[in-house]
């Protein structure tokens, strides 16, 4: 019997130091990964084109406000450079995020509000990816979300602009 309660013991000891294990390492991804996001807007709004680059992954897509604008890496690159090239960026103020990770650690998905001076609030959406250690942005949707009382006048207008073309 006490050899048995031992063999118990141990187990649940080893299933506690794992579960301890596993959270401190969420922590220690959702904490990366909110550093992650906010240097995102900190560096656009300091149009710090380099640096920006450097938190997408390589085959990263940008999703846009507009309909039209769904850039893999490369073009979304070329549209900033010139924009960062006059110096000016964009600046969104985080007011709320939410984090999940998949359990095997290397996905991350979120969702974000936003303030933006023209814009107001905005979402941002998206996808990050866990290689050799290091949380890097695969997708990044950024849409304005429209009040439901509005949502059919803005489809109607939409349709009238879409038509006009």
């Amino acid at each position: 019997m006490k050899h048995s309660l031992r063999i118990l013991l141990c187990i649940a000891l080893f299933l506690g130091t794992i579960t301890y294990v596993n959270a401190q390492a969420l922590r220690g991804d959702e904490a990366a990964i909110n550093h992650q996001l906010d240097e995102l807007h900190r560096l656009a709004s300091e149009a710090n084109y380099e640096q920006y680059f450097a938190l997408y992954h390589d085959d990263a897509v940008f999703l846009g406000t507009d309909a039209t604008e769904r850039w893999p890496i490369a073009e979304f690159r070329e549209y900033t450079k010139s924009r960062f090239d006059t110096g000016r960026g964009w600046t969104y103020h985080m007011t709320s995020r939410n984090i999940y990770i998949s359990e095997s650690g290397t996905t991350a998905w979120f969702d974000e509000l936003l303030d933006n001076e023209n814009l107001g609030v905005t979402r941002g959406t998206g996808v990050l990816v866990k290689e050799n250690g290091e949380w890097t942005i695969s997708q990044y949707n950024l849409t304005i979300p429209v009040p439901n009382q509005l949502a059919r006048e803005f489809v109607a207008r939409i349709r009238e602009l879409e038509n006009e073309g």
